[in-house]
């Protein structure tokens, strides 16, 4: 157990993504975005940084192995610079999400990652590259993927006055399609008296050990960035538990009993009041008593083009603070166009 004193606040968070958004595409939209959250009772903002295999702040890393510091849409400025002077600025935290994970790219078959690194593959159980809902993947559990990608958020660490960085349902994790590559099974062998992995990629025994693998990483990351900077906040967004294991081994519960994290943001993205109170109870269940403070929902705002109705809007935070959960996230800040009265004058007094 890691004995951590980060003071806990409840959260009002949103993600502010590169995606369906122009937030982030000047200096004149970074400031209008981060008007809107004050407007809006927000006190923390998520902000992307690792998006399809490329930074959205000049890295070196990146320019040394892939001569291609940030993502071209973004020239030669420094979105999360500018992020970081708005929001503290207006007293809004800002940190660091690191949207991408262990993923590598979307639709590219690996894209540039991969293409350089191609013993960083993710390989299921018929030999080929992990694939997901379009998304491509890195070997989670291989050492020079995990340390590239510690590097780029120690990155940010130490070069950035960020309040906190962000893992969501892509790191730590990889689909439970994935393990099947040398590194691992000779691992696994190694720890198994020489025996293969099933080949049931759901099997429950390795499923468990490749998530204890990814905590182990976690733990290690955690201890890492807290030794550079004591007082930022390390928070996950994952998906639901116990979903979440088997399909990205997440196991975000034990997370959470490790102190490998400050809180957990799981998302409870339903359409109906009904399936939202039920996911949520089933995910308070998973807390030890005094694990409330660490747990803050997900909530769903808008996604393509699409928002919940008024009223479910309204219904989700109820019943968030019903239940003691004392704030949420949303996905995402476009969403918090279309419900203005809502935000500005009730979402503040809850």
């Amino acid at each position: 157990m890691i004995n951590d004193k980060t003071p806990i606040s409840p959260v009002k968070g949103v993600w502010v993504t590169n995606v369906a958004s122009k937030a982030l595409d000047s200096k004149e939209n970074v400031a209008e975005t981060v008007a809107l959250c004050k407007k809006s009772g927000i006190t923390d903002i998520y902000v992307v940084v690792w998006n399809r295999g490329t930074t959205l702040y000049p890295s070196e890393i990146m320019k040394d192995l892939f001569g291609k510091p940030i993502m071209e849409r973004f020239g030669d400025r420094d979105p999360l610079q500018e992020m970081i002077d708005a929001g503290h600025k207006a007293k809004i935290k800002v940190h660091a999400w690191f949207e991408f994970g262990f993923a590598s790219s979307y639709g590219e078959n690996g894209g540039a990652i991969l293409k350089k690194f191609p013993n960083w593959k993710a390989i299921d159980n018929k030999g080929n590259l992990v694939t997901k809902n379009g998304f491509e993947w890195m070997n989670a559990m291989n050492p020079e993927v995990q340390n590239f990608v510690k590097s780029l958020i120690v990155e940010v660490v130490k070069n950035y006055d960020i309040d906190g960085i962000q893992g969501d349902d892509r790191l730590p994790a990889m689909p439970s399609l994935g393990g099947y590559d040398a590194y691992t099974v000779a691992l696994y062998k190694q720890e198994h008296n020489g025996n293969l992995p099933p080949d049931d990629y759901k099997n429950a025994d390795w499923l468990t050990w490749r998530a204890d693998k990814l905590t182990v990483f976690l733990g290690e990351l955690y201890k890492e960035l807290k030794a550079i900077k004591p007082k930022l906040i390390v928070s996950m967004a994952p998906s639901i538990h116990p979903w979440a294991k088997e399909e990205y081994l997440q196991d975000w519960p034990t997370w959470l009993n490790k102190g490998y994290c400050d809180y957990v943001i799981p998302q409870v993205y339903r359409k109906t009041i009904e399936s939202y109170t039920t996911t949520l109870e089933d995910q308070i269940k998973f807390l030890k008593k005094d694990q409330k403070d660490k747990f803050f929902s997900g909530v769903l705002l808008q996604v393509n083009g699409v928002n919940p109705a008024p009223d479910f809007l309204k219904q989700m935070i109820d019943t968030n603070r019903k239940f003691g959960i004392k704030g949420e996230s949303f996905f995402f800040y476009e969403g918090l166009k279309a419900f203005p009265d809502y935000f500005s004058k009730e979402y503040k007094k809850k």
